[in-house]
């Protein structure tokens, strides 16, 4: 008996929901590829530590950029490998949810789809990460309530009102953690002409990135390589420096919060300030962030429990009640 699947096929990392089992995978969206023969040659955590230190014959990629799908016969690849490693065969073919963006285009669906199904899954069906994310958040969005929800992704920010089951205003920008992420490579190679990869700036960001001042602060040492020499070096980088960097990343998904709550019915609107706003993405864990937004929006702000899996518990619980919630998939609204 084919078990059915709920994918969260995030910018950074994918998650799998198995009906009755729960979450089975949870891994960074990468893939390594050889270039010369197309074979993949690791996923998740065994692509992502080839990232930056590979031969030029192999490329470790994330398939999704910008919550865009920037190749389709990776992804397609990636879905089959996925779908491979939870148990699924040519004898078994179950029912499968994926999560994508809302700002997806009507080929990439197409894409995600047909991946989905060559891969061995009977039937599969799209919704969208806000949607996904209020559900795993456990909100009341079938009630005539404003239940808004902001998700910070790898890729995307998208802030969604939902209410009576549906999305009424929706505002989602191109940007999301990996912006930060470069931001921070951008402003240590400019003001310390110091090289960082991808997973340093990460690091920076986790230990000592923020949104707004946080008492108890330190500096953090960092390596890198130097520009003008092309040697090693250590620097020391202070939190206030690290906001200077993201400052332009942290605006932006601020504006495009208060653009979404500017577009709400003023009915719905009333509801947010008692109710408050729910954020979840890895993105909402940037210290200080969700206070950022508080205290600029005047509305209250809080954390999923689990925003990291909220988008995936969210799918799961529509797999567990797949005949009840069909209402809730892309295109098939009423």
């Amino acid at each position: 008996m084919a078990r059915d699947l709920a994918i969260d096929l995030g910018t950074a990392n994918t998650l799998v929901y198995m009906k009755g089992r729960g979450i089975v995978l949870n891994e960074p969206t990468v893939i390594a590829v050889n270039k010369r023969t197309g074979e993949v040659l690791a996923t998740g955590n065994e692509a992502r530590e080839m990232i930056g230190r590979t031969p030029a014959n192999i490329v470790a990629v994330r398939p999704l950029r910008g919550g865009a799908i920037t190749d389709f016969e990776i992804t397609e690849k990636m879905i089959r490998l996925l779908l491979q490693r939870v148990g699924v065969s040519r004898f078994s073919r179950p029912k499968v949810i994926i999560c994508v963006p809302s700002a997806i285009t009507e080929v990439e669906r197409r894409a995600v789809t047909d991946a989905a199904r060559r891969a061995g899954a009977s039937d599969a069906q799209l919704i969208e990460q806000p949607m996904a994310a209020a559900i795993g958040a456990d909100l009341p969005i079938e009630e005539p309530i404003g239940n808004m929800v902001i998700d910070i992704g790898g890729g995307t920010t998208e802030t969604a009102v939902i209410s009576l089951g549906g999305v009424v205003t929706l505002e989602a920008v191109r940007i999301g953690s990996f912006d930060v992420d470069s931001a921070i490579q951008s402003y240590v190679r400019r003001e310390h002409n110091v090289a960082v990869g991808e997973r340093t700036a990460e690091e920076i960001k986790i230990h000592i990135g923020s949104a707004r001042p946080i008492p108890g602060e330190r500096d953090a040492i960092v390596k890198g390589l130097g520009i003008m020499d092309g040697l090693p070096k250590e620097i020391v980088i202070t939190p206030a420096e690290i906001r200077e960097a993201v400052e332009p990343v942290v605006s932006e998904i601020v504006q495009s919060v208060k653009r979404c709550l500017a577009k709400s019915p003023p009915q719905l609107a009333q509801d947010f300030l008692t109710r408050g706003m729910y954020m979840v993405g890895g993105g909402a864990l940037l210290n200080g962030l969700a206070d950022r937004i508080s205290e600029e929006t005047l509305v209250p702000v809080r954390m999923s429990e689990a925003p990291l899996e909220a988008v995936v518990y969210g799918a799961g619980y529509c797999i567990e009640n797949y005949s009840d919630l069909k209402g809730m998939f892309m295109g098939q609204r009423r």
